[in-house]
């Protein structure tokens, strides 16, 4: 089984699109949120990932990549540290602060995962990806309490075929509509070699926005082997439209 992993790297990196949205202020934990319906909630969701646009003027932080693969040839493992700045409405740039390890990793894995977010982060591929009602179908499953407070959960599926895409479920923040958690798989399988992936992502607060904090995948390889890739987000530092100040944040550290 060669190490060509990059193609499950495209929904690890869409997913980290879905992060931002315009909060609110905090409700206690213990307060039980207002019955909605599915559609509701995503239609609230919607709306505030709209007002991103509108709000988010510009954002750096930092990344710290980890990949390891256990399998034939044998094990190996790369870590790669990235300062990302994004400026509104649509540029992001990456610059590669530090690698270590795998060149193997590195080049097939690591650097195509930031060329995966630049497609992702495309107009026309952030419009067939976003979590909306044209692309997903959504079932509420319920209320759950997450460290943040009261979450709306949602089973998400596709309604068609895209390497972006995902099914799995979603965590809705109740007091700010904005995505907490998504527990996912791809809607198909990527390739004959992958066996299942399982993909984790937990969002951060800072100041009025939610942003990826932290991602987590294991790919299962046919041949028995499995890659581990986790991507840490840290020391946001956020520029809001109408003001020259910026609002600070580290992401929590990983589980």
């Amino acid at each position: 089984m060669p190490l060509n992993l990059q193609f499950v790297l495209p929904l690890v990196a869409v997913l980290g699109l879905h992060g931002t949205a315009l909060g609110q202020p905090a409700a206690p934990a213990d307060v039980r949120p207002t019955v909605l319906s599915a559609e509701q909630v995503v239609s609230n969701l919607t709306r505030m990932n709209m007002e991103r646009a509108q709000a988010l003027r510009a954002y750096e932080s930092t990344r710290i990549y980890k990949v390891e693969y256990h399998g034939f040839p044998g094990g190996r493992k790369a870590e790669m540290v990235v300062n990302v700045v994004y400026r509104a409405p649509a540029t992001k740039e990456f610059t590669v602060v530090s690698s270590s390890g795998s060149k193997l990793l590195i080049d097939r894995v690591l650097n195509k995962l930031l060329q995966s977010e630049q497609e992702a982060f495309e107009k026309e591929n952030r419009q067939q990806t976003a979590i909306n009602p044209e692309n997903y179908l959504f079932t509420l499953n319920g209320v759950e309490t997450l460290p943040g407070g009261p979450c709306y959960v949602l089973e998400v599926k596709p309604r068609i075929k895209n390497k972006f895409l995902f099914q799995g479920r979603i965590w809705i923040d109740a007091q700010h509509f904005a995505v907490a958690r998504i527990e996912a798989r791809p809607s198909k399988n990527p390739s004959f070699w992958i066996k299942d992936t399982k993909i984790e992502e937990e969002n951060l607060r800072v100041g009025e926005f939610w942003l990826p904090a932290h991602n987590h995948s294991v790919t299962a390889v046919r041949l028995g082997g499995h890659a581990d890739l986790t991507i840490e987000h840290k020391d946001y530092r956020i520029t809001t439209a109408g003001a020259s100040d910026t609002l600070s944040g580290a992401a929590p550290a990983a589980r």
